[in-house]
């Protein structure tokens, strides 16, 4: 349970510091600003890792969240970063996080 706890924690984590990143910036902005753009390869690569190692009861008994879409994401960027596009990486952050953010959440609170 605690390594459950850990794990949440670094979703949560990683997420915040991806929505944060794009956070009133445009994709042209974070495009000219490299360390900008290699935070969020990095923490799409945090997360996509921290939910490939949570625990299959766990990810079955929240089957409403999408769990698969981060790994895959971290799988892209770790096996193609030079060609990640960041308009995908960009509206990911600003359309989809934010739901999976309040659902790790709520799951987070309940264990």
């Amino acid at each position: 349970m605690r390594h459950d706890r850990l794990l949440l924690a670094e979703n949560i984590d990683a997420t915040e510091r991806l929505v944060d990143l794009t956070t009133g910036r445009s994709v042209e902005e974070l495009d000219a600003d490299r360390d900008r753009r290699e935070a969020l390869l990095w923490n799409y690569t945090v997360l996509g890792e921290a939910v490939s190692q949570l625990p299959e009861r766990l990810k079955s008994a929240h089957a409403e969240v999408p769990w698969g879409d981060p790994v895959r994401m971290r799988n892209r960027i770790v096996h193609g970063y030079w060609s990640a596009d960041l308009d995908v990486l960009v509206t990911t952050a600003r359309q989809d996080l934010p739901d999976f953010l309040a659902a790790v959440r709520a799951i987070e609170r309940s264990i």
